[in-house]
């Protein structure tokens, strides 16, 4: 997509999986003992300890990409981190999402965009997977889940839709694309 080049942030980054991926970046979490584990896993990232629900550690126009994958929403924090014409990709689980351990779930992408609204929509696409699972991946995957079903299935979905959204200018209030 958008993310191979510039400062890249990634806010509620977990143990770090997607930044590590990309082998450069931010992350921030609120938890120690997920940054604990990117810091070991991905040792060429910055890791930072930090609730970015209220503020970001680091100073305004800082970023060329905000990464924020089901992690909590703060645009303000956003726009202040990112440079004119920056992105900022969001992730939000679709409909189908875990449908075999939750049943069917609400579409969260007219909500999210009404949450970024003082950022430009660009594009949305959905990636979706399906996990077979072993008895103990079931069993843990029931435990990590949020109003999970009591049935252990062998197989679930995985689904995202992926929000993609450009700052404009602060000066001219118009998009402008941060690698022109």
């Amino acid at each position: 997509m958008l993310l191979a080049q510039g400062e890249i942030l990634d806010a509620g980054c977990g143990e770090g999986y997607y930044l590590g991926s990309l082998g450069r970046g931010c992350g921030v979490d609120i938890s120690t003992n997920a940054i604990d584990l990117a810091a070991r896993r991905y040792p060429e990232c910055e890791w930072v300890v930090a609730n970015a629900d209220r503020f970001i550690p680091y100073a305004g126009d800082s970023f060329d990409r905000v990464l924020s994958i089901t992690g909590r929403m703060n645009p303000a924090e956003f726009r202040r981190v990112l440079r004119d014409g920056a992105h900022l990709l969001v992730a939000v689980a679709a409909p189908d999402d875990l449908i075999e351990l939750r049943g069917r779930g609400r579409d969260r992408v007219a909500r999210t965009i009404e949450v970024f609204s003082d950022f430009e929509f660009i594009k949305r696409d959905r990636t979706t997977t399906v996990a077979e699972l072993s008895a103990q991946d079931a069993k843990d995957i029931l435990s990590a889940t949020y109003r999970p079903r009591t049935a252990r299935p062998q197989r679930v979905t995985l689904s995202l839709d992926l929000l993609l959204f450009r700052v404009s200018d602060s000066a001219t209030g118009t998009a402008r694309d941060s690698s022109e």
